[in-house]
């Protein structure tokens, strides 16, 4: 017991030291604080609250067509006006007509990215929807669209216009679809707006960016001396990196805690448990840790740890799943679990998590393979970090 109360002591030494010297350096404590706060509004403003909306260039050559009781039918014009009536579940709207007169007038708009792609309604449209609703179903009408294929928002605005033209050609003309498909969306997902949708795998950089705090804290106690005076005490590499990690933890949740207070004020609902996310965030900081151990061991100095640090900052934003969604690259199965290649980041499992908690609704038992693959990889990279950190460093002295 004596002993374990020493090192509880020392543990404690070491995180108020930490604390102080992380308080000193305001401007690197600020921005990890402040960081993914700050991408949430952000985010916010860049869909206005809201969503995106895809802008569609339609050009109308309808002329019109009368049908045999005298009455007069202008399908382009009700065809944009359905177009623009589609929108989210939250009444917001998903697709933004803009009337053009002719194809240069729309390739314009397309080069610009001013929008997704154009349509273009046929001389015949009235024509051959009155012909459809007198039964000729032999009648066909020839409707172009196109865009920038490099677009990323091109496939998705020109499924979306052409999937609701068709549903209002099929109504307009009476016609019955062959097949009736009902989207049976999961959790609360259908209604979410598209910046909520983003809000998960922001949180994520609460705790990536911490393995600048770890490797750039544990550098300057080598780069300063510090860490040769510590070796002159009691103190064993275990109070050390406990100290350190306790301290960063509670960074890492801080920023956590206050991304989603924000995100919150602006609009953000979680299905489920805070507490929950919470400690995803937490278990995920250790394993970043880690990481900044990593780079602490093969660094001697501030400068070099920062730009170190790099290299696996990219390769957990780019390869985790935070910024866009990465393919499967399947290792092996496990337990009925598929392991793919980037599975080896702990981010990875947040993302997955996290999504599962605040949009799905998930509780603990929903999220138990992502709680557990982060716990394993937490002990895994701390493991070789604080190895690695004492052989280099604390044995070389």
């Amino acid at each position: 017991m004596k002993s374990i109360s020493l090192h509880m002591r020392r543990i404690g030494l070491i995180f108020r030291k930490t604390m102080r010297e992380m308080s000193r350096d305001g401007w690197m404590l600020g921005l990890t604080l402040v960081f993914t706060p700050f991408f949430v509004i952000l985010y916010w403003l860049w869909f206005q609250g809201g969503s995106t909306s895809y802008a569609i260039a339609v050009i109308n050559l309808d002329q019109g067509a009368r049908s045999s009781d005298g009455t007069s039918l202008q399908a382009g014009k009700d065809a944009m006006a359905a177009l623009q009536a589609v929108s989210y579940a939250d009444g917001k709207p998903l697709l933004r007509v803009i009337s053009v007169v002719d194809r240069p007038a729309a390739e314009a708009l397309l080069k610009d990215r001013k929008a997704s792609a154009f349509l273009e309604i046929p001389q015949d449209f009235s024509s051959s929807i009155l012909a459809m609703q007198d039964g000729d179903r032999s009648i066909t009408t020839r409707m172009t669209f196109g865009g920038d294929l490099s677009n990323t928002y091109y496939m998705i605005g020109a499924n979306l216009a052409l999937g609701s033209l068709d549903a209002f050609i099929q109504q307009t003309s009476g016609q019955r679809p062959l097949v009736e498909y009902i989207e049976a969306p999961l959790g609360a997902s259908g209604t979410r707006s598209e910046f909520e949708t983003y809000i998960p795998g922001t949180l994520i950089f609460s705790t990536i960016l911490i393995i600048f705090l770890a490797s750039m804290l544990v550098a300057r106690e080598i780069e300063n001396g510090t860490l040769r005076r510590l070796q002159l005490t009691p103190m064993s590499a275990f109070d050390l990196l406990a100290g350190v990690t306790i301290a960063l933890v509670l960074v890492g949740v801080v920023s956590l805690v206050l991304s989603l207070i924000v995100a919150v004020l602006l609009g953000f609902h979680s299905q489920g448990p805070l507490w929950l996310a919470l400690l995803i965030g937490a278990v995920t900081c250790l394993s970043v840790i880690g990481l900044g151990m990593l780079v602490a061991s093969f660094t001697r100095s501030v400068s070099q740890a920062f730009v170190v640090a790099n290299f696996p900052l990219a390769m957990m934003m780019f390869f985790c799943g935070v910024i866009f969604p990465l393919p499967q690259v399947k290792l092996f199965s496990l337990a009925g679990q598929v392991v793919s290649l980037y599975d080896i980041l702990p981010p990875t499992h947040a993302v997955t998590a996290l999504n599962k908690i605040l949009t799905l609704g998930a509780g603990i038992q929903d999220v138990g393979y992502e709680l557990v693959s982060l716990c394993v990889l937490s002990l895994f990279y701390f493991t070789i970090g604080a190895w690695l950190f004492n052989r280099i460093h604390l044995r070389s002295h």
